[in-house]
């Protein structure tokens, strides 16, 4: 009885003194991490410091009377009310804002990362996971003021980034609203979080603005991607120019060392889907015969059949696990060195 006694005594203590020093450890690596935003200097400082922030976000502006910003080249004046192929008018729409511990770990680090989701999306895909948002317009018309005022609380709370989810159509907003934040002290490292459906003409008024692009490279092939992200038929070709030209801005995404955290960078997300519907193996070759080997890729698993998946049988279901690892496979061959592998959940 004694010994019973004194090996749950024991247990408890040295559990304790485990416990003590984990909290310690968690403690000083949530130290370090949140230290981030303060050691950090973003690349959009210096062109604030040239008022170049102001004068790229009203060049613009003055796009929206003949709406180019993005493939569809609707030439709509959303400034007038009319709306584009993306739904949106001149005024600014956002779903939600916060910090989002669902990106990558690199993003997320212990503060979260610090997520603004925009209302309407130019791409249109049936099987979109946000579909109420990009779609349905579900969100609050917003100031530019107030987009700002966003910014900063996310940095105030902790948030390691600003990670700005579907930005493209409302692009002149965000320049605007972050030369605002800027004189109020805004200093983290800013994410663009985009479907890849990008014009290089509109992705050079992000350089030196941009620290960390994280496109989506959805598509291989453009036919498939014409009848899943509807009429997108060039997407292939446009997402190729726009991954090189979001390479040449901020280079290999490489974490802080120290922290974790990553601050500059491109990240590319692929979604594997289907029946190879998103054509997987050009991507991954695509990828590593025009990118660096360790160029950072983060292979998705979690396809689901939502919104209006139903209605194409090649796309109406989850993934297999044979599908996931033969895009894992395919990444090996091609010698790439810095993929991402997510935990396998599928229904064969």
């Amino acid at each position: 009885m004694f010994a019973i006694t004194l090996y749950i005594v024991l247990s408890f203590f040295f559990n304790k003194c485990n416990s003590q020093i984990k909290d310690k450890k968690m403690s000083d690596k949530h130290k370090d991490s949140s230290n981030v935003g303060n050691i950090f200097v973003p690349s959009y400082l210096k062109l604030k410091e040239k008022n170049e922030l102001k004068k790229r976000g009203e060049e613009l502006w003055e796009r929206l009377k003949h709406c180019d910003l993005c493939p569809r080249n609707c030439g709509v004046n959303r400034i007038a009310g009319e709306k584009g192929t993306c739904k949106a008018t001149a005024t600014l729409q956002i779903a939600s804002y916060g910090p989002h511990y669902g990106e990558e770990d690199e993003l997320v680090g212990n503060g979260g990362s610090g997520t603004i989701f925009f209302t309407n999306c130019p791409l249109l895909c049936v099987f979109c996971i946000n579909y109420d948002i990009s779609q349905l317009g579900v969100g609050k018309n917003t100031e530019i003021d107030d987009l700002a005022n966003m910014m900063l609380y996310l940095q105030k709370i902790g948030c390691h980034n600003i990670n700005l989810v579907t930005p493209t159509h409302y692009l002149p907003h965000i320049i605007l609203a972050l030369d605002k934040a800027v004189d109020k002290g805004l200093r983290l490292p800013l994410v663009y979080n985009t479907s890849g459906y990008e014009k290089v003409e509109i992705l050079k008024y992000l350089d030196g603005i941009v620290d960390i692009y994280l496109p989506d490279f959805k598509y291989g092939c453009n036919d498939l991607a014409g009848k899943f992200s509807i009429g997108a038929y060039d997407y292939f070709d446009v997402a190729q120019k726009a991954i090189l030209e979001m390479h040449r801005q901020v280079g290999v995404a490489k974490p802080n060392p120290k922290t974790g955290i990553m601050e500059r960078g491109l990240m590319i997300r692929h979604l594997v889907m289907p029946n190879n519907t998103s054509c997987s193996d050009k991507v991954i070759k695509w990828i590593a015969e025009n990118l660096p080997k360790n160029t950072y890729v983060n292979i998705m698993s979690q396809y689901s059949p939502v919104f209006k998946a139903k209605n194409y049988p090649e796309i109406n279901r989850r993934i297999t696990y044979n599908e996931y690892h033969q895009v894992i496979e395919w990444a090996k061959q091609h010698n790439l060195t810095n993929i991402r592998v997510q935990g396998y959940y599928f229904v064969d």
